[in-house]
């Protein structure tokens, strides 16, 4: 390891727990260890990290092993892991900032072991998405509770990631803040994109609804053109929509019917539909951008040979009305929106299910 890499290991070491407590939030002391899931700090108790020891060699301070995997590390690990970097010097810059260092000559750094990627990618958005971990009992979870979405039938679409960067724009320094990620996927389930949505780690309020303060809180990567964010896979019935939250609020009334989230209108309208797909449910928002949406895809849909039909909610979206009106008034506004056979086939699968 080169002088650069081993001086900082041994700074961090220095101040072990102080470490994982910041980089390994959903663990906790226990002893002479911090225990937590593994190394990209999901909750759990299989790795441990030693707190005290000598600066280097056998049992030194800092040095991690996780029992579920073999894997083992130090804390400039721990760093570049549960902040999903790829590069080392982008793992040193943040080593040095929770050190309060100042900034170091980067000669004799190593190229990371992986190639780079150019930045906003699939290949990026690939990256991303592996980095991430399960949203189980992250702010993830929390932030789509709050938002009336309290069992999340996802598939594995969503993760969480504690420290996702945020640039405002070029000329500005690169934050961080928890975001929650959103596979971008083709009608084959290859992973094209990712979506972001960053949220607020203080909480959630009416005007945020939970998202970070921050200019853009939203943002794709990747390849979006007729993809999208699945939630169960689709035969021969699927809904669509724009918003991720907006079609959770759907499959939480609805969790038999397979969803699709195309992330914007215009994306919507451009939605690749499987070749299987015999009826299409567009699930509106009231506005212009979304009437112009369901025009589009109702028209290529009906070219395909397969029948559309529009759900409308009673406020802007199906996430306000859910919040608005609770999970009984919105299965019972969309039960007569839904056609005939769809509700024995998927309303009353979710009204004996929440029985």
């Amino acid at each position: 390891m080169p002088r650069d890499a081993s001086e900082l290991a041994r700074r961090l070491a220095r101040e072990a727990e102080a470490v994982c407590r910041h980089y390994l939030s959903n663990g906790r002391r226990q002893g002479r260890y911090w225990t937590v899931g593994d190394v990209r700090n999901t909750p759990g108790r299989s790795m441990f990290v030693r707190l005290s020891g000598p600066d280097s060699g056998p049992g030194a301070a800092g040095h991690w092993t996780d029992a579920a995997s073999a894997k083992h590390g130090d804390l400039l690990d721990v760093i570049r892991e549960s902040c999903g970097l790829v590069d080392f010097r982008d793992v040193a810059d943040e080593a040095r900032r929770f050190l309060s260092l100042p900034g170091a000559v980067t000669r004799g750094i190593p190229k990371p072991a992986r190639s780079p990627v150019p930045a906003g990618s699939p290949e990026a958005a690939q990256r991303l998405f592996a980095m991430s971990q399960p949203i189980r009992r992250t702010l993830v979870e929390t932030y789509l509770h709050r938002r009336g979405i309290a069992h999340v039938h996802h598939g594995g679409s969503l993760r969480y990631h504690p420290r996702c960067y945020y640039c405002p724009n070029d000329g500005s320094p690169t934050e961080t803040w928890p975001a929650m990620i959103a596979a971008v996927t083709d009608l084959d389930g290859k992973l094209t994109g990712a979506h972001r949505t960053w949220l607020d780690p203080e909480g959630f309020s009416e005007t945020t609804l939970g998202k970070a303060p921050i200019d853009t809180p939203r943002r794709a990567m990747g390849g979006l053109l007729g993809h999208a964010v699945r939630f169960g896979a689709a035969d021969d019935v699927l809904a669509v929509g724009e918003g991720i939250e907006t079609m959770l609020s759907l499959r939480y009334a609805l969790p038999a019917m397979p969803m699709a989230a195309a992330l914007s209108a215009n994306h919507l309208a451009a939605l690749l539909l499987p070749p299987t797909l015999r009826r299409l449910y567009i699930a509106l928002d009231a506005d212009a951008a979304g009437d112009m949406a369901l025009a589009a895809l109702t028209e290529r849909a009906e070219a395909a040979g397969i029948e559309a039909l529009a759900l409308s909610p009673r406020t802007g979206d199906f996430n306000e009305d859910l919040r608005a009106f609770g999970l009984s008034a919105l299965r019972a506004a969309l039960r007569i929106q839904l056609s005939p056979q769809d509700v024995v086939r998927l309303m009353l699968f979710a009204e004996v299910g929440a029985v």
